[in-house]
């Protein structure tokens, strides 16, 4: 294995370069037309209107223009007969045994015949009992392995890998069977253009591929169709492979492989190949049960999956809650988000964070200046909230916050409010199956000649964000759907309020007067006050300087108040006390105690004003009405007036 200590930006580039030249190459490739056959066996084209065989591979190329209808060629007669249900079908042909396999929907159709593996025949019968015990693991890594382990068994292969494919295109092996004496492979990585998209897709649509012998040439296919129109062998067993593959495999020491595509909703999610130093083959007819062995392992990882996306789904969502309930009251948004004994660190694990909101920046943790790193993101690509490589993708940008390697970016609506999470570089180590470097293939196209373990150190970049970046963007959705709620609370509540003095207003006090009566037990009384020739502060003072006293008379009647009781500003001059679980007695207390308080000289801009009040009482009665008590409260007031004002009147 070698240590690579240091890489270069420009060595990336040129290492990225050559694997999208290799890609490129690949994608032009024509796999699915490649006009050869594997020679183990004979591949026939029918025109299943009229009989005639018009594509043949050169072993039989006699055959060519031939009406099988006329032939004595019974077991291709029932092979392309109306009703087959059996697939293979097993026939004698020139003296040997073929499964003869039909791909119904060819055109032409495709008749292909293998030579039986007579040692091999009934070890199919294997694979349920394997299927039987791997049905009840859930771990996706034991799976697998466990998995491979049986094939391996089943199969007598030297040895056989599982392979992941990762969102970039890369795969890795994450189960590796082998003989004692073969190097482990187990962990490594490998590029893209291994297994490159378009080889990728044909396990879409036909689920194994056999590679017999990594030295067949293989034989070419003679048709007497129109233009000699390429033939479509994407659903053949025998189709051929490039020779850039053939070669690729036998510096891997595969002189032979099968591989069973592991599919999860229409996309390849990884395949187990089964790779000897020898030629070797297996029947179709275990290749087809292995096919549904690897369905099996596909649906119980599909399975394991989504416990897991669930599992984690509810944990990082009560992280979210626990952080982002406070939000729905009062409380300031920088303090609840970014302080406290949990933090938007909780949910996204970074090296700091910086919200902005508003002309306000709050931090926390380890973070750059945060008009610098703003400024870096408000240059950074519109729309591309997650970097992972700044020095490397944007090193004019990286600059200005040293020390930052990854950006997530999350908006939050609003001219510029956004909550940035940063992390640090990280060095990471990627054991790659086989030198990466140019100076292991002959040339950029050519397939590497040693498969040795190499370690690469990856640098300029910090750790991936992955499942991360998700929940930072539930974050801000929650963010964002919790200061609309509040904004809405806050109109409603102003819709309830005086905006004069602040207090409740008379729509809240028909709500809640109606409320108190219908659903409480509690003893209830009312408080009306009215001040004492208040038209004569306003003619004196002038309204501006009215509106100041009404305002410091809100603040006294609130100071008066308990705290289950409410203070209501009718209008004017006319305030409501409603008093919770006090009867008569105890609300005429608290009338006097504000009345008293309301007498208290009133300094506004430096003059002393000085206000007097009259206040009614009166206790609730089985069967009462809002109105009824109002009026009741409101007559008692108008007594104390006539009573001479300033006092309290039952």
């Amino acid at each position: 294995m070698t240590d690579l200590s240091s890489r270069t930006f420009d060595g990336d580039r040129a290492r990225d370069a050559a694997e999208n030249l290799r890609l490129q190459e690949c994608s032009t490739e024509p796999i699915r037309t490649i006009g050869r056959i594997q020679s183990h066996g004979i591949l026939f084209g029918v025109d299943e209107s009229t009989g005639v065989v018009v594509v043949a591979s050169e072993n039989v190329e006699q055959w060519l223009g031939r009406d099988l209808r006329e032939s004595d060629s019974e077991m291709l007669i029932r092979a392309i007969g109306e009703g087959v249900a059996v697939d293979p079908v097993r026939a004698e042909f020139g003296g040997r045994a073929y499964d003869v396999i039909a791909h119904r929907g060819t055109n032409p159709l495709l008749l292909e015949l293998e030579p039986i593996v007579p040692d091999l025949d009934y070890v199919r019968t294997g694979v349920v009992s394997a299927i039987q015990r791997l049905s009840g693991v859930s771990d996706p890594d034991e799976l697998r392995q466990r998995a491979a382990r049986e094939i391996k068994d089943i199969t007598g292969f030297d040895r056989v890998m599982c392979y992941q494919f990762h969102d970039d295109g890369h795969g890795q092996i994450v189960a590796d069977e082998r003989e004692p004496d073969m190097e482990p492979y187990f962990g490594l990585h490998f590029p893209a253009s291994d297994i490159p998209s378009q080889a990728r897709a044909l396990y879409i649509e036909k689920r194994s591929r056999v590679i017999a012998d990594t030295e067949d040439a293989g034989l070419a296919l003679h048709t007497l169709l129109p233009e000699a129109a390429p033939v479509d062998l994407g659903v053949a067993e025998l189709r051929a492979v490039s020779p850039h593959h053939l070669q690729f495999m036998r510096n891997m020491g595969q002189a032979s492989t099968v591989s069973f595509g592991i599919v999860i909703d229409d996309h390849l999610v990884g395949m187990f190949t089964c790779a000897h130093r020898t030629p070797r083959r297996i029947p179709v007819l275990l290749r087809r049960a292995l096919e549904v062995m690897a369905t099996q392992v596909g649906t119980q990882l599909t399975a394991a999956q989504q416990i897991h996306r669930l599992r984690r789904q509810l944990e990082a969502r009560e992280r979210r809650i626990s952080i982002i309930a406070p939000l729905y009251s009062r409380a300031d948004v920088g303090a609840v988000l970014m302080t406290g004994s949990r933090t938007v660190l909780d949910v996204v694990p970074a090296d700091g964070a910086l919200l902005r909101s508003g002309d306000l920046v709050h931090t926390v943790g380890v973070v750059p200046p945060a008009d610098r790193l703003f400024a870096v993101v408000d240059e950074l690509e519109v729309g591309r909230f997650v970097w992972e490589a700044l020095p490397l993708e944007r090193p004019e940008l990286a600059v200005e916050i040293p020390g930052v390697t990854g950006l997530l970016i999350v908006p939050l609506g609003g001219e510029g409010d956004m909550l940035v999470f940063v992390r640090s570089e990280v060095a990471r180590s990627v054991d790659w199956l086989g030198d990466q470097r140019a100076e292991n293939r002959d040339h950029a196209l050519s397939p590497r000649r040693s498969f040795s373990a190499w370690r690469e150190s990856v640098t300029g970049r910090s750790l991936p964000w992955g499942e991360h970046a998700q929940d930072a963007f539930e974050l801000g959705e929650e963010i964002r759907s919790a200061m609309v709620a509040r904004t809405q609370a806050e109109l409603a509540e102003l819709a309830l309020r005086d905006p004069l003095t602040g207090l409740h207003n008379r729509r809240y006090l028909d709500d809640r007067l109606e409320e108190l009566l219908q659903g409480s037990d509690k003893p209830l009384s009312v408080v009306f006050l009215d001040l004492d020739d208040f038209k004569a502060v306003n003619d004196t003072y002038g309204h501006e300087m009215g509106d100041a006293v009404l305002a410091a008379i809100g603040r006294r009647l609130s100071g008066v108040a308990r705290d289950s009781d409410a203070v209501v500003r009718l209008g004017g001059d006319e305030f409501v006390m409603v008093c919770v679980g006090a009867g008569a007695a105890e609300a005429a207390a608290i009338a006097g105690r504000a009345v008293a308080a309301i007498r208290e000289p009133i300094v506004v801009r430096g003059t002393e004003i000085a206000v007097y009040a009259s206040a009614g009482v009166v206790a609730t009665e089985r069967g009462s009405t809002p109105g009824e008590l109002l009026d009741a409260a409101d007559a008692a007031m108008y007594r104390a007036k006539r009573d001479g004002g300033g006092r309290v009147s039952a």
